[in-house]
């Protein structure tokens, strides 16, 4: 059987891979060369069933086992990384000014690498191995696993089921976290244009102050939460952006306000969705404004299936022993798009720990190499787990 051990004997081969991808990484949909990249990877362990331009840069290839037929499982890492200026300070920090791995994609990428390239030449399995690279986790529509599910992956390489995982800050270096049912909340993004009337700031009473007005709708949302729903329920609304005149002596005739919504359910998905502009709406119409308001719809939740959830648990804990799965991890808030394919498919996603770095989306982040050889054994016993040896 396989262990941590036999995943150690890839682990520098994979660090030179992150290591090289955390270098130079691309952003969004424009991961030309990290596609070129995983795709000769994919080639020179002897795998031939390849498909690139996926969503434009996603790739999908098969490895088929010799065991006999049995079903085709999906296993997903995201490849882009994010608009952020490094401060980490490592000698492999990025080459690409204003764009980093803050996300830990690069190590994601390195460690499906690892699985293909043990997987390739150990075959002793049934049915097949689909791994997905995925583009534009980062972005928000279309996101690259809605795009992928769009364009019938699914369908196109016969995947029963899917699986995914995320490194975790906070959590040790070889442990895991799943829970089934919600893992990771939903994401909802809102603007509203409050409009009322400008003038000087020494004559407010000639005016309708949207400033003043903003200041209310932003502590009125936040009633939403903490009066208009159930405290046991998840909601979380968070305005994150405010604009308005750029002098000390001018009231603007309109405000901008811009923010965010996540849940773990579509119910609560729609109730904000109707509550925020009710109460936009109601506050502008006492001090004599009105607003503009758009709702969009972004991620989903991303929902473990719980007999797929048992099988990953099964997995990791045949990998690290039943002590170091936490099998009630705490649920996230955080989006991730995986949860289209989760929609698509029957699956679960794990989280793998990273150990005590800097938080995920933090300039100083770094996907700590150690975790590699975890990551990799997980992919592999998943694939023992489900398709059998």
């Amino acid at each position: 059987m396989t262990g941590v051990s036999t995943f150690r004997e890839l682990q520098s081969e994979a660090t030179e891979w992150r290591r090289y991808l955390h270098e130079n990484p691309e952003l969004d949909y424009r991961l030309e060369n990290t596609a070129n990249f995983v795709a000769e990877k994919l080639a020179s362990f002897g795998i031939n069933h390849i498909e690139t331009g996926i969503a434009d840069t996603g790739i999908v290839a098969l490895i088929h086992g010799e065991g006999g037929e049995g079903p085709t499982i999906g296993l997903r890492a995201d490849m882009d990384a994010l608009p952020i200026l490094e401060a980490s300070g490592k000698a492999w920090s990025s080459k690409n000014q204003g764009i980093m791995h803050a996300c830990g994609h690069d190590g994601h990428t390195a460690m499906l690498l690892g699985a293909a390239k043990y997987l390739a030449s150990h075959r002793d399995f049934r049915g097949a191995v689909a791994l997905i690279f995925q583009p534009a986790e980062e972005v928000e529509l279309p996101s690259g696993a809605l795009r992928m599910v769009q364009e019938g992956i699914m369908d196109r390489f016969g995947i029963s089921q899917v699986y995914g995982m995320h490194i975790q800050p906070g959590i040790d270096i070889g442990k895991f976290g799943i829970c089934p049912g919600a893992i990771m909340g939903s994401q909802d993004d809102f603007d509203i244009i409050i409009k009322g009337k400008g003038g000087h700031a020494a004559h407010p009473h000639h005016t309708v102050d949207p400033v003043t007005i903003a200041a209310h709708v932003i502590l009125g949302l936040q009633a939403v939460v903490s009066r208009k729903t159930d405290p046991l329920d998840s909601l979380v609304i968070s305005v994150t952006k405010l604009k308005a005149a750029q002098a000390y002596n001018i009231i603007p005739d309109h405000v901008e306000i811009a923010g965010t919504v996540r849940t773990l359910g579509a119910s609560l998905q729609a109730f904000a969705e109707r509550e925020i502009p009710m109460v936009a709406k109601g506050i502008a119409s006492a001090f004599g404004a009105e607003i503009e308001f758009k709702y969009l719809r972004s991620v989903p939740a991303t929902y473990n299936y719980a007999e797929q959830t048992k099988l990953a648990v099964a997995a990791a804990q045949s990998l690290v022993g039943p002590a170091a799965v936490d099998d009630a991890v705490k649920v996230s808030m955080g989006a991730e798009d995986f949860s289209y394919m989760l929609e698509a498919r029957p699956g679960a996603f794990i989280l793998v720990g990273n150990g005590p770095t800097a938080e995920c989306h933090n300039p100083a982040f770094d996907f700590d190499d150690q975790a590699l050889p975890y990551g990799m054994g997980y992919w592999v016993k998943l694939v023992e787990t489900i398709l059998g040896r």
